[in-house]
């Protein structure tokens, strides 16, 4: 029996205080065992008035606290995050996979050494960072200022929630914003945990909340005039949300959205090696993951070898208890989503696909919010289980003509997040990558460089995370024009 977790405050600028209206609480429910696991309190719009109201003070006040501390103790701050991050990876782990039901053996690189992994990258581009600059104007020369941008409202998803807070506290931090982080009610006990480390690690009063909320509130918060910045990851119908409530406001946006991305596998491939990578990517985290490989194209002339081979795979996955370090695929969040991949797996079989695995609940799991890895043949890119994210264990397997023709399914698509080419020959593979309308794209591997920019086309998202592009989405960009004949200074300034 997990004993409960129980937190009966709000972190507003780091300090837990009671909340200021009975909001009531949100239960966290174990995937595994439908049991309560944990309660915190569910934050109210005073709640997050007070909030933002603290966050505009460390930032305005006299420039405020935080974005005037210099670079250097900024960056000091955010390592010694990091580093107790990394000290603390085990608990992380164990307590996301209690929330939801992602598999430890997974959870321990992609819930919490990644996120560790982020941090890392932020502080190295913010070391390097240009926040100053000259240059020659059409006229006379110019300073080029790089200052952060405010008050930034993260709202973050219960899939990865270290992983995606990282993604937007870490620059955030570094640029000198401050930051109220809005945690899904499926996932608010982590983030507890992080809103500890930061304040051990140093972080000043004022810079940093942590408010469990509804999308009610949600909404309140990132429609607040007093915040300048929202970072949202989400679903698409979510983030449209967001963007237009924040657009009463002009507030900017960046929106990291959902995925159906094809993995192309190319006739001289090596199964060998495709297989296995395509399958970690497709039902890694219970297939909850907007990067997931959720289409495999192959070609027809090894249709039916590629399809035996992952439907064996799938088949071996091993199902059960999220704490076993022997489970590969674990219960998913909530009745819901486990109900949205079963209406899924039905609609498919009625629009003609068929299962090649899987395709219902596990025998022996009559509790827990469980799905059988699936694999569907015979799939159609006109299908909606083509089209639409499902956010399950449940995988298409579309068979393509020549290389032409697995571009034009790659593309045909409402999202363009994520993809993969397996190929024998890497170049010929970058090619391929060339062609697809994505903004992450693999060859013969699955993977996210932390130092690279990440974001989707089209309906996947706008701007990015990541690297010096995601580190830019948190800073203001000014013009400070000189006068004729000035000559000054060249050194730029760090901030």
């Amino acid at each position: 029996m997990t004993e409960l977790i129980e937190h009966g405050q709000l972190v507003i600028g780091g300090a837990l205080v009671d909340p200021l209206e009975d909001g009531g609480t949100i239960e966290v429910v174990s995937p595994h065992t439908e049991q309560v696991i944990g309660r915190v309190p569910h934050a109210s719009r005073a709640d997050v008035d007070r909030a933002v109201a603290t966050a505009r003070q460390a930032f305005d006040e006299g420039r405020g606290e935080w974005p005037s501390t210099p670079l250097a103790e900024r960056i000091a701050v955010v390592t010694r995050i990091k580093d107790a991050v990394a000290a603390r990876y085990e608990e992380i782990a164990r307590l996301i996979s209690l929330q939801n039901g992602s598999p430890y053996s997974w959870a321990v690189m992609g819930q919490a050494l990644a996120a560790v992994m982020v941090w890392d990258a932020a502080i190295r581009v913010a070391t390097d960072f240009p926040y100053e600059e000259r240059r020659p104007g059409v006229m006379w020369p110019l300073v080029i200022r790089r200052e952060p941008v405010g008050v930034v409202a993260a709202v973050i998803p219960w899939n990865v929630p270290q992983f995606t807070a990282a993604a937007k506290l870490a620059p955030a931090l570094l640029s000198g914003c401050t930051v109220i982080l809005k945690p899904s009610p499926e996932a608010p006990l982590d983030s507890y945990l992080l809103a500890d480390i930061a304040r051990e690690a140093g972080l000043p009063d004022g810079v940093l909340s942590v408010l469990p909320a509804d999308r009610e509130v949600s909404e309140y918060l990132v429609g607040h005039p007093g915040i300048d910045k929202v970072s949202f990851t989400g679903s698409v119908a979510a983030g449209k949300r967001v963007m237009e409530v924040a657009s009463r406001n002009l507030t900017r946006v960046t929106l990291e959205l959902g995925g159906k991305s094809a993995a192309i596998i190319l006739p001289d491939a090596d199964l060998a090696a495709a297989v296995p990578g395509i399958v970690g990517a497709a039902w890694m985290n219970n297939g909850q993951a907007c990067v997931a490989q959720t289409r495999i194209l192959a070609p027809r002339s090894r249709y039916d070898e590629i399809a035996d081979a992952f439907a064996a795979a799938a088949s071996a996955l091993v199902v059960g208890d999220p704490l076993d370090p022997a489970t590969q695929v674990g219960p998913l969040v909530a009745a819901r989503q486990r109900r949205r991949s079963l209406d899924y797996i039905a609609l498919g079989q009625q629009e003609g696909a068929k299962v090649l695995t899987g395709g219902g609940r596990p025998a022996g799991r009559p509790t827990g919010w469980y799905v059988e890895p699936t694999l569907f043949g015979e799939v159609s890119n006109t299908m909606r289980i083509a089209r639409e994210e499902i956010f399950g264990p449940v995988i298409c397997l579309l068979p393509y003509d020549d290389e032409p023709d697995a571009v034009r399914i790659a593309n045909d698509s409402d999202y363009g997040l994520s993809g993969s080419v397996w190929a024998a020959d890497v170049e010929h593979g970058i090619e391929v990558a060339r062609q697809i309308r994505t903004g992450t794209y693999c060859v013969n591997t699955f993977a996210l460089d932390m130092l690279g920019p990440f974001g989707g086309y089209k309906s996947s998202g706008l701007g990015r995370e990541f690297g010096p592009e995601g580190y830019s989405e948190f800073l203001e960009h000014k013009m400070i024009q000189l006068p004729p004949g000035y000559v000054g200074p060249t050194a730029p300034t760090a901030s």
